[in-house]
Order: C-alpha cells, then sequence, then structure tokens
C-alpha cells in the first residue's frame, strides 16, 4: 500500500486537530472535551481493516503504543480505550481514549453515548501542544 492518494476522511477532518505525522500514521485529537480522545490514522490509501496493512501492521502497533504511552502519562488516566471500529468512518484509524474512573460514562464505552464537547480554542491547542510534545519527544 502507498501513501499516493491518500487523504484524511472528511469526518475526521471536520471533527478533529491535527497534532502530528509519524512515520506511517497521521495524529489527530478529537474535539470533544468531554474525554482526551487521539486518533491515529495510517496514511495509506484504501486501508479500511488492520489487515489491509500487511506488513506494516507492526508499525501501527508500535505506533498505538507511543501514543498511548503519552496519552496515559499526560492524563495520568485510570484505563486507555483503544479500538478500531470504522462503522461511520471506513477509513482505517484507531481511537485512543483515556478514561478515569470519575468520567460521565464510566465505565460505559464513550462511542455514541454522550454528544460531543467542543474545546474552547486555547483548550484545544493546549491539548495538542502537550501532545505533540510527548509523542515526539
Amino acid at each position: 500500500m502507498s501513501e499516493t492518494g491518500w487523504s484524511l476522511h472528511p469526518q475526521l477532518r471536520a471533527d478533529t486537530a491535527f497534532v502530528c505525522d509519524l512515520a506511517l500514521s497521521r495524529l489527530v485529537a478529537m474535539n470533544d472535551a468531554n474525554f482526551p480522545w487521539l486518533i491515529l490514522v495510517p496514511r495509506r490509501a484504501g486501508a479500511g481493516e488492520l489487515f489491509d496493512l500487511g506488513a506494516e501492521q507492526a508499525a501501527l502497533a508500535d505506533e498505538i503504543a507511543l501514543v498511548s504511552r503519552a496519552l496515559k502519562d499526560e492524563t495520568r488516566c485510570d484505563k486507555l480505550n483503544v479500538a478500531a471500529i470504522g462503522n461511520v468512518v471506513p477509513q482505517l484509524h484507531i481511537h485512543i481514549v483515556a478514561r478515569t474512573r470519575g468520567d460521565a460514562l464510566w465505565p460505559k464505552p464513550v462511542w455514541g453515548a454522550a454528544p460531543p464537547r467542543a474545546y474552547d480554542a486555547a483548550g484545544l491547542e493546549r491539548f495538542v501542544a502537550a501532545m505533540r510534545e510527548r509523542v515526539r519527544g
């Protein structure tokens, strides 16, 4: 698979803020202040499932681990929810959501359970900057 012809799905573009590009994936932050929420999107045209990446699955696993550790260190959350769902956006993307025992939906899943609450501009920029710094080291 190739990055040629790849672009971020319009729904992801509308709902997220750019954090940085890693070797394989674009890292974006979900504009939902209810939960610290990152999404990794492999820059491979036509990838809809993990197996579509072939040998690059290992690289994605490494990026998931890197981003997960950064989000956990930044938020000191109790648990990370990591999932590739794709029912709304068919482009392969991995959600990494920080959860705390006291959050509004604990212990239920966050997907589709609460309406998104947009960050104020400064709050989103602080989160993006913190995650960029942690991921890039």
